[in-house]
């Protein structure tokens, strides 16, 4: 494997009796819904999620789930409109072969930035995202790191919103950097980053940027100080990289030591991988929420969030609290 995998095992209370759960996975992350089934001791659902000649999707699920607690694994990433439609259809699928309980497993929720209306006459599309899992045949959802946490809101079914920050912790925690610092990259992941720098018991820096338009941004000032320290930009995702290599390159300026960042998504779109590789980052660390195809120079590191999906799984089938993995 061409990057570092860095696994996480959560402490469990045991897994007991799985009886009745069948878990599925369309094209999206296949990997992510194997190494859940291997984490849990279960194998993973038989499925044929293909294509008809011109195009639309074809989906069969190959084994009998009538009265079967059922969980579809699939992030909406890209190609977003392809691996919606796949989630949709499975759903559909389970929901006409009489699945006892129907729960969507989205590690990442495409179309989350559309969360408002932001200017005259555009839609909220994170809204309709919602309305159509749900009307699909879901009975539940369980995501990880929403870009607004509203968004739970726009479900009318029950929402698991979990946080990779206790896997992204262990592992800053083990690298033992010296005078550490987090970075807050705007003003609204500032609840974020208090968290974080509160665990790690340091201090916690602000970037004032403005956004012209979307994917491009332009940094203002530093909120704090960070010169000699070693900085990590902590955030939700990261799209084309442009805007987290400016701030990178803002911290250097101002003198920091060395610049980590750490996001839960890496999108990955256009030439961030270049971007990346020639910025001044130290170090890239992700999840595989969504699958990480390229090196972009050797600096990223991706952390498996497939104990973490899998436990709130086991969690969920056999009711037992989910929130008590965040306590």
């Amino acid at each position: 494997m061409p990057f570092k995998t860095v696994e996480k095992p959560l402490p469990v209370e045991g897994l007991g009796t799985l009886r009745g759960l069948k878990i599925f996975s369309g094209n999206a992350n296949r990997p992510l819904a194997e190494d859940i089934c291997e984490y849990l001791g279960v194998p993973l659902g038989k499925t044929h999620v293909g294509r008809f000649a011109d195009g639309e999707i074809n989906v069969q699920i190959e084994e009998n789930v009538r009265g079967a607690d059922c969980y579809v694994v699939q992030p909406t990433c890209r190609p977003v409109n392809e691996n919606l439609m796949e989630l949709l259809i499975m759903i559909d699928a389970l929901r006409r072969a009489s699945a006892g309980r129907i729960t969507a497993v989205i590690p990442y929720f495409g179309y989350a930035r559309a969360d408002r209306k932001t200017s005259p006459r555009v839609p909220i599309s994170s809204k309709l995202m919602a309305n159509l899992i749900v009307t699909a045949g879901a009975q539940r959802v369980i995501t990880m790191d929403l870009h607004a946490a509203q968004i739970q809101g726009f479900f009318d079914i029950p929402v698991d919103h979990l946080y990779a920050a206790p896997i992204v912790l262990d592992y800053v925690k083990k690298k033992a950097l010296k005078e550490l610092v987090v970075v807050s990259p705007d003003v609204g992941g500032v609840e974020r980053a208090r968290a974080f720098a509160k665990r790690l018991n340091t201090q916690l820096v602000i970037i004032d940027k403005r956004r012209p338009r979307p994917n491009e941004a332009s940094v203002y000032n530093i909120i704090g100080d960070v010169e000699g320290k070693n900085c990590i930009i902590l955030d939700d995702m990261v799209d084309t990289g442009g805007t987290l290599c400016k701030v990178a390159d803002k911290l250097r300026e101002k003198k920091a030591e060395k610049v980590y960042a750490a996001c839960v998504h890496g999108v990955l779109s256009g030439a961030a991988h270049d971007l990346i590789a020639q910025s001044s980052l130290e170090e890239m660390i992700l999840t595989d929420s969504i699958p990480v195809h390229a090196l972009a120079g050797g600096k990223l590191t991706v952390l498996s969030i497939a104990p973490l999906m899998g436990e709130a799984i086991a969690r969920n089938h056999q009711g037992k609290s989910i929130s008590a993995l965040f306590v």
